[in-house]
């Protein structure tokens, strides 16, 4: 079963193999927050009863980010307790790389798959693979710019799928990067993925996953400037 709450949409799914055999996925309320906290358990109990019952679970994943740090801190926590309860390993996923296997162009099969979320403040978590899923960057935070930078010492141009580069799709482009259609599902994040990349990490006890941070959380920035907690804004 797999987990992940780095993005503004809730997504969980169980599968056997190669075969998913539940999934769900919960958009932000019309308000635009994220319903982490009110969808995440109701779309576990829903994905595990269509998957066999928790009898027919062996392994729990869970995105880790980076993404929004109440997100991921919901999520994770979440994934632990189950985990803890159920007497299951947790496989921590790097939710980049879970985006990152969710684009599957049909052409052009060998270029490099860039992950981007949007990451607020005008920056983006970023990470580059392989078209076989190897890490060629690892995570890492940066501007539209910054980022163009780096992309522009690559011998070929990425491709490229998340919400930062449907946001910052005319910078990306003009760096020489390839982003998918607007309507492709490679941009949101998929649950199906975080299973698929469970087996390829190790697993852990649930008290030692911990969260990608790539950098403070906006909350401790927005009160250290005299505002509200912006996540309690979403």
């Amino acid at each position: 079963m797999g987990v992940d709450t780095s993005t503004a949409e809730t997504a969980v799914a169980v599968a056997r193999g190669e075969q998913v055999l539940a999934e769900r996925t919960a958009v932000p309320d019309p308000a635009g927050r994220p319903r982490h906290a009110s969808a995440l358990l109701e779309q576990l109990v829903e994905v595990v009863e269509s998957g066999g019952g928790w009898a027919a679970v062996g392994l729990l994943a869970v995105g880790i980010g980076p993404g929004a740090f109440t997100g991921l801190r919901i999520g994770i926590a979440t994934a632990r307790g189950l985990a803890q309860a159920r007497g299951l390993a947790l496989a921590p996923v790097c939710s980049l790389a879970a985006l990152a296997r969710g684009i599957t162009p049909g052409t052009s099969a060998e270029r490099g798959r860039l992950a981007i979320l949007d990451a607020r403040r005008e920056e983006v978590f970023a990470a580059l693979y392989e078209a076989n899923g190897e890490e060629v960057w690892e995570p890492f935070v940066a501007t539209p710019q910054g980022l163009g930078e780096r992309v522009a010492g690559l011998d070929s141009a990425p491709i490229a799928a998340g919400d930062g580069s449907l946001r910052f799709r005319a910078q990306l482009e003009a760096a020489g990067v390839e982003v998918l259609d607007d309507a492709a599902p490679a941009h949101r994040m998929a649950a199906r993925n975080v299973c698929a990349l469970a087996g390829t990490v190790p697993a852990e006890r649930p008290e030692r996953v911990k969260p990608i941070y790539l950098r403070r959380p906006d909350a401790e920035v927005w009160r250290e400037r005299g505002h509200r907690d912006p996540e309690a804004r979403r």
